[in-house]
């Protein structure tokens, strides 16, 4: 238990903060799993609204600091590529 009441503050801010990161993270990998599992299924319709919703949250995520933006571009980049190749 801290002491000081500034580190108290603290230590519930960063338990806070990690929370919202952790639920954040989920909800980016449960996007990018959703657009995996409409490619796999092989419906084009269903996997380009996957896709819009997975950049949107991927780009989210990058300007939030959960991703580096080079991360974040190599996600999108290989998953412009799953699309394509439906074609």
């Amino acid at each position: 238990m801290a002491n000081i009441k500034s580190s108290a503050k603290r230590d519930v801010k960063s338990k806070e903060l990690r929370a919202k990161n952790r639920a954040d993270k989920t909800e980016l990998k449960t996007m990018m799993k959703k657009f995996d599992a409409a490619v796999a299924d092989g419906n084009r319709e269903t996997a380009v609204s996957a896709y819009k919703v997975a950049v949107k949250t991927v780009d989210r995520a990058a300007g939030k600091g959960l991703l580096h933006k080079n991360n974040a571009a190599h996600k999108k980049s290989a998953m412009a590529n799953k699309l394509n190749e439906m074609a």
